[in-house]
């Protein structure tokens, strides 16, 4: 005899019979382990019966399979309970094995269509959406809800009727750790009142995001909340073009000029931009010190891997800018310096922090691909369990059988 274990996967099986009918190979195989009653465990049994059952299996090469199995109805003599023969990667009342149904639930995750998929199986459509639908929620109950140590909050569209949601995103795995519909803290209350784990929160990082900023706070009070330096850095220069705007009107209009004034100096490519950028500069001595302090700021802004006593230097200058800011003249420039002191605790932070919101931002470029593959989502639950499957782990289906597969169904 054969074994079913090393030709398709399965343990505890010998085959009886091969033969092919067509495009179908057909595998008759007995279960030769031990059976218990799924009730009271308990191995003292009477046979009471036998029937075939017929189950579709993994392809062997390009040819269907299918599994002809004796299944067969025993009484417990302990509790008395009827039941029929549990096979290992089979669960009850299912025309299909388990590795099958994964195959199907991981090529229609890699893009084959449905219907495509369904005619080069030999199945409907609709069952290879439901086996994948199947597949997700499994893995869902499978991902632990407790809060991570490194905590990423951001927000991202979702739909025209529903608006935008909350992406809560682990930096420390780079996964994605949950994600819930709406922004307002009244949106989210109902959701981190229920979060676990809420203690071991150490860090926060989010965008200059008021709401977000008291959220954390009130649900997460131990945690330090840490501003994403993409995020300060771009309301820096959001601000100083309006303050050179409000300067120069029509210089703000030339797009070279523009590209130049952008950029860091380090960034400029040659020195004919160099030479251009300040033969501008030179007519206009006001902006060129604006300039020249927003070079510096953020170069400030920019340090990173810091030490505490490295941040104990740096916080005075940074203090000093504010107050300069705060002392200017030009209206963008004073709502800048607001906005830095009301978060210059977060900022400071950030020079401590090593990790940033970009991750999460990258992990929003998979779920808008998702969105796109999808044709758009229509209820958020089934967009919530893709995402934290897809998203926040490592594959969908495993290298091998399940754990609950591996004993009798």
């Amino acid at each position: 005899m054969l074994d079913l274990e090393a030709v398709v996967g399965l343990p505890c099986y010998e085959v009886t019979g091969v033969s092919s009918v067509g495009q179908l190979v057909r595998i008759e195989a007995r279960y030769v382990g031990e059976t218990w009653c799924p009730k009271c465990n308990g191995t003292s049994l009477r046979h009471r019966g036998r029937r075939i059952r017929r189950v579709r299996h993994e392809n062997i090469g390009e040819r269907a399979c299918e599994l002809v199995l004796e299944s067969r109805k025993w009484r417990c003599r302990g509790c008395g309970k009827s039941f029929w023969q549990r096979f290992p990667g089979i669960l009850p009342r299912k025309r299909s094995s388990e590795p099958f149904r994964r195959l199907v639930a991981g090529q229609h995750r890699d893009g084959i269509s449905r219907h495509r998929l369904g005619e080069r199986l030999r199945i409907g459509s609709a069952t290879v959406e439901r086996w994948f639908q199947d597949c997700l929620g499994r893995k869902a109950r499978e991902l632990s809800l407790e809060c991570p140590r490194q905590l990423g909050i951001d927000e991202h569209f979702f739909s025209k009727k529903d608006g935008y949601a909350t992406t809560f995103c682990n930096l420390a795995t780079r996964r994605v750790h949950d994600v819930v519909l709406g922004r307002s803290e009244s949106s989210l209350e109902r959701y981190l009142n229920r979060m676990t784990g809420k203690a071991q929160v150490e860090y926060i990082c989010m965008d200059l995001s008021v709401t977000y900023r008291a959220v954390a706070r009130k649900h997460f009070p131990s945690a330090k909340i840490v501003a994403d330096r993409f995020h300060v850095i771009r309301v820096v220069n959001h601000h100083f073009l309006a303050a050179w705007k409000a300067i120069d009107p029509q210089g703000a209009k030339n797009r070279g000029l523009v590209s130049l004034i952008r950029r860091h100096r380090s960034n400029l490519k040659d020195a004919e931009q160099e030479r251009k950028l300040d033969s501008y500069l030179a007519g206009w001595p006001g902006l060129a010190a604006i300039y020249e302090f927003k070079q510096q700021f953020c170069t400030l802004l920019c340090q990173k891997h810091c030490t505490a006593q490295k941040c104990r230097q740096l916080a005075p200058k940074l203090l000093a800018a504010i107050d300069q800011l705060l002392g200017a003249k030009l209206t963008p420039l004073v709502t800048l310096g607001e906005t830095l002191k009301s978060w210059q605790q977060e900022i400071a932070a950030m020079w401590r922090f090593t990790k940033n919101n970009g991750i999460t931002e990258g992990l929003h470029n998979k779920m808008e691909n998702l969105k796109r593959q999808a044709y758009g989502f229509r209820n958020f639950e089934n967009y919530r369990i893709r995402v934290r499957v897809m998203c926040g782990s490592r594959s969908l289906v495993g290298a091998g059988l399940p754990p609950h597969l591996t004993q009798l169904s």
